[in-house]
């Protein structure tokens, strides 16, 4: 199975939370990646700002949760 520029099949997208992270999720899907388990959220107290994170693995990808 052949994934985007040879990127393993399970990758865990991060950063902080804005749109620019939303956008890159958004991307993944759009280019067969799908959302593995549920999203994660944190707050970074040193610079003040909510840290996400989503697993995603490659659409053809026989995983189990």
């Amino acid at each position: 199975m052949q994934t985007p520029e040879g990127k393993p099949i399970y990758r865990l997208l991060t950063g902080k939370d804005d749109r620019a992270f939303c956008e890159r999720v958004s991307e993944a899907l759009e280019q067969g990646w799908r959302l593995y388990g549920s999203p994660s959220m944190t707050y970074d107290w040193w610079r003040f700002e909510m840290k996400v994170a989503q697993a995603v693995v490659w659409h053809e990808a026989d995983v189990v949760k």
